[in-house]
């Protein structure tokens, strides 16, 4: 091994040791949700809520201040050096954000940085989903399943995979279900109660592609792989949704619930407190009040989390991608990100890293069958 790998791992290896502690989802998701939802909808939707967050249990400033002192300047590839600026950049931020949680605009502000706002352009394509009316199958969006039930289809689903991960169940997600990377965890929110949609989609969702990354990332001799490059979560978050299409899962109610995400996010540039964004939601587009409350709740929490806009950019760029006839396996090695596909590449040439052990079974075939959904795919801008 030449000096300049050992360089590099070295660094990678002291960025890892610093890093592990800044997983956003751990401190995201307020403790108390139900008893503010009850004290909300009592409220006849009125009242905003007041969330309570985890403690931050890092000391942020000590943190950021090893981060920038890693000595960058002594990777002489020039490629590989600006690949680990861009994160050290990248990381900075997502300390920012947590430290921040709970802090209303500071909150809101470094949200923006690190995730960016919707365009006006995205906004439109919300709005274009939304026109569209789909028959929806009663049977399948019927809650049925408890959180133990809903265990057992993942469990069930996941013997496509040769990987082993943990699931837990939790009172205080803001969403359905959700993975933890560097614990190689599934959550269950266990005050969901489940369809037969909602196993659907998240199982290709969460394990198809979540998991299946997490589990390529840590076969990857650089950590980076595995707490992500610059801009992974639009990525990520498309490859996620792009697999409920690729499987037959994904429906236009979801699609219309992702395109409410980006309405929801907009409003917050328009200073909309929680109450008038969900009011948006719930009166002016007839979102049922408890959907309301989630997509809401999930753009609210913290300050201001602006996020949940890029599930519908990154179905877009990965559908795109897709239809170019490019391969999608390169992304799937890691929490990799569109922009850097070249680095990774060359990460590959350079052997900095491995070819994805594991492929999200719905890409092996296009089994959508909802025409619909083709149409609003390929008209998106």
């Amino acid at each position: 091994m030449t000096t300049t790998n050992n360089i590099v791992l070295e660094i990678d290896k002291e960025l890892d040791l610093l890093v592990k502690k800044i997983e956003l989802l751990n401190y995201i998701n307020p403790t108390n949700i139900e008893v503010e939802k009850i004290r909300f909808f009592e409220s006849k939707f009125t009242i905003n809520p007041s969330f309570k967050y985890p403690k931050v249990d890092f000391d942020a400033f000590d943190l950021q201040r090893r981060l920038f002192a890693l000595p960058i300047e002594s990777i002489t590839d020039k490629t590989i050096k600006a690949l680990y600026e861009d994160i050290i950049y990248e990381y900075s931020g997502l300390i920012e954000c947590i430290t921040t949680i709970g802090q209303g605009k500071k909150f809101y502000y470094n949200s923006l940085r690190s995730f960016g706002t919707p365009t006006e352009k995205d906004v439109e394509n919300a709005k274009f989903i939304l026109h569209f009316k789909e028959d929806i199958n009663v049977e399948k969006s019927l809650p049925r399943f408890d959180t133990y039930e809903t265990e057992k289809f993942f469990r069930e689903y996941s013997k496509i995979y040769d990987f082993d991960y943990k699931i837990v169940h939790s009172d205080s997600l803001s969403a359905i279900a959700m993975v933890l990377s560097n614990d190689k965890t599934l959550v269950l929110n266990k005050n969901h109660t489940f369809s037969q949609n909602d196993i659907n989609i998240l199982t290709n969702h969460e394990i198809g592609v979540h998991m299946v990354t997490t589990m390529n990332s840590f076969l990857n001799p650089l950590k980076i792989f595995s707490h992500g490059f610059p801009n992974n979560v639009e990525t990520q978050e498309g490859l996620a949704v792009f697999s409920e299409y690729m499987s037959d899962s994904l429906t236009l109610d979801r699609l219309k619930v992702i395109a409410y995400r980006i309405l929801a996010v907009n409003s917050l540039e328009k200073g909309y407190d929680f109450v008038q964004t969900f009011k948006l939601l719930h009166s002016q587009y007839s979102v049922p009040s408890d959907t309301a409350f989630k997509i809401t709740l999930r753009v609210h929490r913290g300050g201001g989390f602006t996020k949940d806009y890029l599930y519908l950019t990154g179905l877009n760029k990965i559908y795109k991608f897709y239809k170019q006839n490019k391969d999608l396996t390169t992304l799937l090695s890691g929490k990799t990100s569109l922009e850097y596909l070249d680095t990774i590449e060359y990460l590959y040439k350079n052997n900095y890293a491995v070819f994805a052990k594991y492929i999200t079974d719905s890409y092996g075939k296009n089994a959508n069958s909802n025409s619909k959904l083709n149409f609003i795919l390929d008209n998106l801008k």
